[in-house]
């Protein structure tokens, strides 16, 4: 079996291609995989150190508004079509799977040309550019969140319901960070607090407006700011530390799910892979929709959470470290609606997402 994997930009188009193709050898150690991303994404540094094939086309995004930009953008997919068959001849794939990112919409179109099976795989609640473009030329559309499907209605009977491969992969994994590795008490109720991998600053100055509160109280909390915030933060943080000693900040975490599994509350954004992952373990949220991002896509995506009871949502326009702090500290002190949020995230969950995706290739290549 020969599978060609597709998506680039942000971690979250490109880590469920990995987790996929992880599942897929632990079933068929012969299959061979081949990733094509661009050379200025995430993907370009990700994906060699996974000891994957990696090669590269020269794409970007259109602009909303008039720009001379894309006219670029359509010669570069002009271009980038041509070099994705050329690569495609070679490799000689059984299936095209893309994840999502601009990459994607030259290379699944040109498998399209060449009557190579294709999956396109929606990770958001509100379906992407590209894989809205894409929709009419692939073989199967499969979707994490039941809220997109009514985005891909012309082409219903494409659409398959197989969650994302990551679920699987953090179900499948026994990792687990202990507390005391952040100088924090193993059996105290326990917040973690993150605004993304490079931290979000609204997120991080609330935390420290709401850090004073968390004196005396029987619980505790895990501020991640993200390297570049780190420094001021510990800085504003630092005359507290001799009274407030159950707030403890940190930079960055290698493995957040492996940290999921210790605490008992996170607050984060709203990211497609931290969601997968939350209701992957059944971790209950406060989520802070990032208002910056395409089509509101965050809020959506919190939404899906919140209407089943699985998390809490605090839009950024009402946040603050009062307003941080009343969330934390009212669901830190009951058990009861934590144990029921548990129940409901985990209904989301989907643990065996990357063997139903695989399925869905099978039956293209059959």
């Amino acid at each position: 079996m020969r599978i060609l994997l597709s998506g680039g930009g942000t971690g979250g188009h490109i880590y469920p291609a990995l987790a996929l193709m992880r599942q897929i050898k632990k079933q068929d150690p012969q299959a061979e995989f081949l990733y094509v991303g661009t050379e200025r994404g995430l993907e370009s540094t990700i994906v060699p150190k996974t000891g994957l094939k990696f090669q590269s086309v020269e794409i970007q995004g259109l602009r909303r508004s008039f720009s001379l930009e894309n006219i670029k953008t359509l010669y570069l997919m002009l271009t980038s079509v041509q070099k994705s068959k050329k690569i495609i001849r070679a490799f000689k794939p059984d299936v095209v799977v893309g994840t999502g990112g601009y990459v994607c919409a030259p290379v699944l179109y040109a498998a399209h040309r060449l009557d190579i099976p294709t999956i396109i795989h929606e990770q958001n609640s509100v379906a992407g550019v590209t894989n809205k473009f894409l929709a009419p030329y692939v073989n199967n559309i499969a979707i994490c969140f039941e809220d997109v499907r009514s985005d891909f209605s012309k082409y219903a009977k494409k659409v398959v319901y197989t969650g994302n491969p990551r679920a699987q992969e953090v179900v499948d994994s026994e990792e687990i960070t202990s507390l005391s590795t952040f100088h924090l008490k193993d059996d105290l109720p326990t917040v973690l607090v993150f605004g993304g991998s490079r931290g979000a600053e609204k997120i991080n100055q609330s935390m420290v407006e709401a850090a004073p509160f968390f004196e005396g109280k029987a619980y505790q909390a895990i501020l991640v700011t993200g390297q570049r915030h780190y420094e001021e933060i510990k800085t504003q943080l630092s005359g507290l530390n001799s009274v407030v000693d159950n707030v403890k900040v940190v930079p960055y975490v290698d493995n957040m799910p492996a940290l999921f599994r210790s605490v008992d509350l996170v607050v984060c954004r709203s990211g497609a892979t931290t969601l997968i992952e939350l209701t992957a373990l059944g971790i209950p949220s406060v989520l802070i929709p990032s208002p910056y991002v395409t089509a509101n896509h965050q809020l959506k995506n919190a939404e899906s959470l919140a209407k089943k009871g699985a998390a809490q949502i605090i839009e950024e326009e009402a946040l603050s470290g009062d307003s941080l702090f009343s969330k934390i500290d009212s669901l830190l002190q009951d058990d009861q609606v934590r144990m029921e949020m548990s129940q409901q995230a985990i209904s989301l969950g989907v643990p065996d997402a990357a063997d139903r995706l695989f399925k869905v290739i099978q039956s293209l290549i059959e």
